[in-house]
């Protein structure tokens, strides 16, 4: 007898139910028709039992496909909040998330500034540091130069600058230059804008061209801590133009090094607007250009007078105290310092001292400004120990004031040689008093290389002379004096006066310039 039967074999995924299985056969035949399972009655049990499972593989299978599904759902969930999520290291923020970020930090900086006094207003649009941490890294390094929050906010676009990448390059260069560290503070407050400057594109060039107009390398770091501004200057602007200007009026070219160096600020004047205007005005007071170039050689400062603000006042000043016009040039040639000072208060105080010691008059202290410009500097009190002196000379008030307004320099004078000049003239040349009020410019002469030889000369051949006629000459018109018999009267000089032609003596310098002095090359 054969009995069929079913067998299923489950797996997560699938079913196999085989048929038909190797059939149970009994070994003992003669017993086939006795012997017989009584299956009919069991069959629908075992049908049920096959069926039910069948659903049950089933359910499982079904069980696991919702279960596979379920965490696919949920695998694909993460995945998209992952691509969707700002926090996640795998995203990639939107514009408007980053722009929100910066606009955040930049809050926080502004939030940080505002607390240790410094006003952000002008810092919009400007990079910033992303963190507080950074911008209080900045703000230290700079309190450290020296640095206030006052000068911070006078130019806080300092702040833009970085520490490593700005800050240490610029001041590692300037200090291999010479520029003393003591320096940094008062450097950094006239130029802060060279912490924004690159060593090599920037500052370097503008050194080398310093260099080629014969600043010496030691002078170079006194030069940018006298005019740290010319660190900014493009090398074919206002610098080429300034200095082949004034090589054009008769600056010498191998002074131009000394002028730069003891005036940098001459490379950032524009020609048209301040230095062609500042010569003119000298020349049509009657200085010769040549003049006003070798005025520029030995004060190169007195090119930042303001014309407007200050030199054209003063030259009406003189004006005002009986200084006569065709005199202002050899004023101002003498002492161009007069142009450049708070004048009329020096002359009100002078003119009223000198009025009130020796009744100098109002036109007389007029021409003592003409021969000695330089006495609207003096001190009162050194004034008055001259004006005892005499007094104690055995000068009266009459001739000391007559003195005075030939011979301002008496005012100036060293008393300690102006007593032994005194003490010769007494013992030695036994003269009156009146030859020194005629000419009190004795007192200006050296005593032991001048006075003492041309006395005993004239002495020894008996002439009789004026003080004049003894003194104002040179070495050279003297001894060809000593060859007269008689003196004439054309002979008998006048009290010394300033000669401009000294100020146009030739210089030996063989450089030319082909500088066209046009009005249009310069505005």
């Amino acid at each position: 007898m054969k009995i069929r039967s079913y067998a299923g074999i489950t797996k997560p995924s699938f079913l196999l139910v085989h048929p038909e299985l190797p059939a149970l056969t009994s070994r003992n035949p003669q017993f086939t028709s006795i012997f017989t399972l009584r299956i009919p009655c069991n069959r629908e049990k075992l049908i049920g039992m096959i069926t039910r499972s069948q659903y049950s593989v089933a359910d499982r299978r079904l069980a696991t496909r919702y279960g596979d599904s379920s965490v696919s759902n949920k695998n694909t969930n993460r995945l998209g909040r992952r691509q969707g999520g700002s926090s996640s290291l795998y995203s990639r923020p939107s514009l408007l998330d980053m722009k929100n970020d910066r606009m955040e930090n930049r809050a926080r900086v502004y939030e940080f500034l505002r607390g240790i006094g410094i006003v952000p207003d002008e810092l919009d649009g400007l990079e910033l540091p992303v963190t507080v941490e950074v911008m209080r890294e900045r703000v230290d390094f700079l309190h450290k130069l020296g640095l206030t929050i006052e000068d911070l906010n006078n130019y806080p676009l300092v702040l833009g600058c970085s520490v490593k990448k700005n800050m240490i390059p610029v001041l590692d260069y300037l200090g291999k230059l010479g520029v003393r560290k003591s320096t940094f503070t008062e450097f950094l407050r006239r130029y802060p804008q060279v912490l924004h400057a690159s060593v090599v594109i920037d500052l370097s060039p503008v050194v080398k061209y310093l260099q080629g107009m014969d600043i010496k390398p030691d002078d170079i770091p006194r030069v940018l801590e006298r005019y740290p501004e010319v660190l900014g200057f493009k090398l074919e602007g206002t610098m080429s133009t300034s200095v082949a200007y004034l090589v054009g009026i008769g600056v010498a070219r191998r002074e131009i090094g000394g002028v730069l160096t003891r005036y940098p600020e001459i490379l950032g004047m524009r020609v048209g607007r301040v230095i062609k205007p500042f010569v003119e005005y000298l020349e049509d007071l009657g200085i010769p250009r040549l003049g006003v170039a070798r005025l520029i050689e030995k004060g190169p400062h007195i090119l930042g007078f303001g014309l407007e603000e200050r030199v054209k006042p003063n030259v009406q000043s003189l004006l005002e105290f009986c200084v006569r016009k065709e005199s202002l040039a050899s004023v101002v040639a003498q002492y161009p310092e007069i142009i450049g000072i708070d004048l009329k208060p020096k002359l009100l105080s002078q003119q009223s001292s000198l009025k009130s010691v020796i009744d100098l008059s109002p036109e007389e202290f007029g021409r003592v400004v003409e021969k000695m410009p330089q006495v609207v500097s003096l001190s009162d009190r050194p004034m008055m120990k001259h004006v005892d002196f005499l007094k104690n000379c055995g000068f009266s008030l009459e001739q000391v004031r007559k003195m005075v307004a030939g011979c301002p320099q008496l005012l100036a004078l060293n008393l300690d040689i102006m007593k032994l000049s005194f003490e010769f003239f007494q013992t030695e040349m036994q003269r009156p008093l009146d030859d020194l009020v005629d000419f009190p410019a004795f007192f200006t002469y050296g005593l032991e290389s001048t006075i003492k030889p041309r006395h005993k000369m004239v002495s020894k051949k008996g002439l009789k002379c004026s003080l004049g006629w003894l003194l104002n000459c040179s070495d050279e018109k003297f001894a060809q004096r000593m060859d007269y018999d008689t003196i004439e009267m054309e002979e008998m000089e006048l009290l010394p006066s300033f000669d401009m032609n000294t100020l146009t003596e030739p210089k030996n310098d063989d450089s030319g310039s082909d500088y066209d002095d046009s009005d249009d090359d310069y505005v």
